[in-house]
């Protein structure tokens, strides 16, 4: 691997690095992730998967690959849009993470594969599935632009690509915005998870992240067409989508 500088959050780390440090940020907070995902977001995020399952124009029958997957929220709202004769994937690069949504699927009594890959090379062949999804994951990876090109690769001719991600807010709310990041998140990490640097990284991880029109460029640049996107809650999360044609 090349050993250019990359952010971690705010820090500038070699790439080798961050993979390293961004695992060690989620083997600490995995079992507590869904209910700091609660907490941190009011219950949102759940709308906000919601929304993007209703969004991606997956049906009975079609193959869903989630990057990323940690938990496995999308990979169960997913199994019920394909039924018994789709397949979802769940991947994700932690193992701590990976467990909890591989438990997680058990019970809730559905059988989705589970498989640790890192999403800058994907172990499944070109052409393979009708959506890929990767949600609050993107930002994490150290070549965001690699990432997206394997998405657009393992897709089929048709299939639809949707990044949930956290995204640039409107300009009027940022001060609350970053008081509320840089402030409560980090005190509610250690409240709840015994872990405030954690989440003092996912806050900057999201300033770090590319915007709405930025990320739409990537999409764009990484063979995806038609890229566009809705924001969600003032852009606090946008929804990207983009399709290989």
């Amino acid at each position: 691997m090349s050993d250019h500088d990359t952010h971690f959050g705010f820090k500038t780390v070699k790439e080798h690095e961050k993979q390293k440090k961004v695992g060690e940020v989620f083997h600490s907070v995995a079992s507590k992730y869904d209910i700091m995902n609660d907490v941190m977001s009011a219950g949102m995020h759940r709308l906000w998967k919601r929304f993007t399952v209703n969004t991606s124009g997956v049906k009975s029958g079609d193959s869903v690959l989630d990057i990323a997957g940690g938990s496995g929220d999308l990979s169960r709202l997913f199994s019920k849009k394909v039924g018994p004769n789709g397949q979802v994937i769940l991947t994700d690069i932690n193992a701590s993470m990976l467990d909890v949504g591989r438990d997680n699927m058990i019970d809730a009594g559905l059988h989705v594969p589970a498989a640790q890959c890192n999403a800058e090379s994907l172990p499944f062949k070109d052409n393979s599935f009708d959506c890929v999804i990767v949600a609050f994951g993107l930002r994490n990876m150290t070549r965001k632009d690699i990432a997206l090109k394997e998405m657009h690769r393992v897709l089929k001719v048709g299939g639809r690509l949707l990044v949930l991600e956290f995204s640039k807010v409107w300009s009027p709310l940022s001060k609350a915005y970053d008081a509320y990041s840089f402030k409560l998140l980090p005190f509610m990490g250690k409240l709840i998870a015994n872990d405030a640097e954690s989440y003092e990284y996912l806050a900057e991880s999201i300033r770090m992240h590319p915007d709405q029109e930025k990320l739409k460029q990537m999409m764009s640049e990484a063979g995806l067409s038609k890229v566009d996107y809705y924001n969600l809650n003032a852009g606090i999360v946008a929804l990207h989508k983009g399709y290989k044609l």
